[in-house]
């Protein structure tokens, strides 16, 4: 026994003797810039980190650099973790500009077309693009082009701002100069009533009056006759916007062409092609009956009749927007096979912009306003235009009575305002007439917004799509610089969107509850 007792001894202290292998062995230069680190720091005070930061907090301790990873199942410390605590009034977060310019003007890979050229349009589009001043194409007109010219139905979803209006229009209407249509049968239907070959569905009178302009200015030099169809005007007045020669292309929103279907002004039994724009506030329940309706007019299946018999083909559907809500797909799958559409959508898709600073800032409601008023005292006159984004159009009233009393010159916009009271409103705003706009959510769907540079959400948004939309009010293609959002959290719903967002730039991935169907690889072409 002792001889056991003696041998084990010796057996432990031959290991005990061996030096283990799994010591990391830290260079001695290293080891000195540590130490001194350690010493300057004051006792007590947390370790600050180092390097460019991805998020920039008020507690040093809680900024974040950009080079740490966030692992997938790790649960990151979050400066919003104790907002709902009345306590936490005063603080913020903020997160930096991780690149200088908007991913859609990202190069290429070679083997996609540097061109527009290369994408094999039509040199009267070519030349219309030349006029445009419009120059390479972004990473989503790269990507739709080519499957759209297909003849391919698809969701096609990128972020805002990155020039889907061109990615979906160059294609369509290369594809109607493609195939012109027959003079005997466009006297016969102009006889009856206006019957496009292309139709454009958008949710607002602005957007359309915006998506217009650029559809003129690319119809008019090829000879395609463009229409415009909105509501809201006095009777009779959606005859009028139809009156005039055969229409190639329609673009209107989605009550008026309701209202013009059931009149019988209209019909879509020509239709070759169908857009969907701004698809996530198309399928909101307020434009349900209606989408629903103008669907079931339109021949979208194959062997649905046609003018002249069963047609070979059926029309071909494109759903474009910057977010799409979690169920597009079963909601689209009522009226359209959905399993044939390709899935186009870019790798900035429900990300938050890496090139634009996001400021949140926790306030108490009665803070809000002096909060803002020093925002735009401090905005230099020469910083460019400002929007402030209010849930409700009450507020949106009484924000403006508030600025007028502060001598602030600025426009209002929401969704009450009569048809007469709210055209022109937005085109002012786009020239620079004046530079702050009140606005509710309205303004921000699709609406080209170059030259702003600052957006307030003075009422944090309802949603995470509505965040992405207000957000890519500035640093859209053709703006200058980037911009800057400032947040004011006021409630404690607000600060439960505000932790899935802090979560998803920590861990730079895509914001939740998204539709993830969007995000898988398009199928091959047959």
């Amino acid at each position: 026994m002792a001889l056991r007792r003696g041998g084990a001894a010796a057996a432990r202290a031959a290991v005990g003797s061996q030096p283990p292998e799994h010591v990391v062995r830290i260079p001695w230069a290293l080891r000195q810039r540590l130490e001194k680190r350690r010493k300057a720091r004051r006792p007590g005070e947390a370790a600050v980190p180092s390097g460019k930061l991805l998020l920039c907090s008020r507690r040093p301790e809680l900024s974040q650099p950009r080079w740490q990873i966030v692992g997938r199942w790790e649960r990151p410390r979050l400066v919003s973790a104790g907002w709902k605590h009345r306590e936490a009034c005063g603080d913020y977060f903020q997160l930096e500009p991780s690149q200088e310019a908007a991913p859609a003007l990202k190069a290429p890979p070679a083997p996609q077309g540097q061109s527009f050229a290369e994408l094999g349009l039509q040199p009267v589009l070519l030349a219309a693009l030349q006029r445009l001043e419009v120059g390479r194409p972004t990473a989503v007109q790269r990507l739709a082009i080519p499957a759209l010219l297909r003849g391919r139905s698809a969701l096609c979803a990128a972020e805002t701002g990155s020039g889907k209006t061109l990615a979906y229009l160059l294609p369509l209407l290369d594809r109607l100069l493609a195939r012109p249509e027959e003079k005997e049968e466009e006297k016969e239907e102009e006889k009856k009533l206006a019957a496009p070959r292309g139709l454009v569905v958008v949710p607002s009178r602005e957007l359309a009056a915006q998506v217009g302009a650029v559809a003129a200015a690319l119809c008019r030099p090829a000879g395609l006759r463009l229409r415009g169809l909105t509501g809201g005007g006095a009777a009779g007045g959606l005859r009028r916007q139809l009156r005039g020669p055969g229409v190639a292309v329609l673009l209107g929103t989605p009550g008026a062409l309701r209202d013009a279907l059931r009149r019988r002004f209209l019909s879509l039994g020509r239709l070759r092609w169908m857009v969907l724009d701004e698809a996530d506030t198309l399928m909101d329940e307020s434009f349900a009956a209606p989408i629903e309706e103008i669907l079931a007019h339109a021949p979208l299946a194959a062997g649905a009749p046609g003018p002249a018999g069963p047609r070979e083909e059926g029309t071909q559907v494109v759903v474009v927007g910057a977010t799409f809500p979690a169920g597009l797909s079963e909601v689209l799958g009522r009226f359209v096979d959905v399993g044939r559409f390709a899935s186009l959508a870019t790798q900035g898709l429900h990300r938050l912009p890496p090139h634009i600073q996001q400021k949140f800032v926790r306030l108490k409601g009665q803070d809000k306003l002096p909060e803002l008023l020093q925002l735009l005292k401090d905005h230099p006159a020469s910083g460019g235009a400002v929007i402030i984004f209010c849930n409700s159009a009450s507020t949106v009233n009484w924000l403006g009575y508030i600025l007028d009393d502060h001598k602030i010159k600025h426009l209002r916009l929401q969704g009450q305002m009569s048809a007469v009271a709210r055209a022109g409103i937005f085109a002012s705003f786009q020239k620079g007439d004046v530079s702050v706009l009140v606005c509710t959510d309205l303004a921000s769907r699709g609406l080209d917004t170059s030259s702003v540079q600052l957006v307030v959400n003075y009422d944090f948004p309802d949603t995470l799509q509505d965040y992405l939309h207000r957000v890519g009010r500035v640093g859209r293609v053709g703006s200058k610089t980037p911009g800057a959002v400032v947040s004011f959290v006021t409630h404690k719903w607000d600060v439960d969107l505000v932790r899935k967002i802090e979560t998803a730039a920590r861990k730079r991935t895509g914001l939740p509850g998204m539709d993830s169907s969007i995000n898988e690889p398009p199928p091959k072409a047959d």
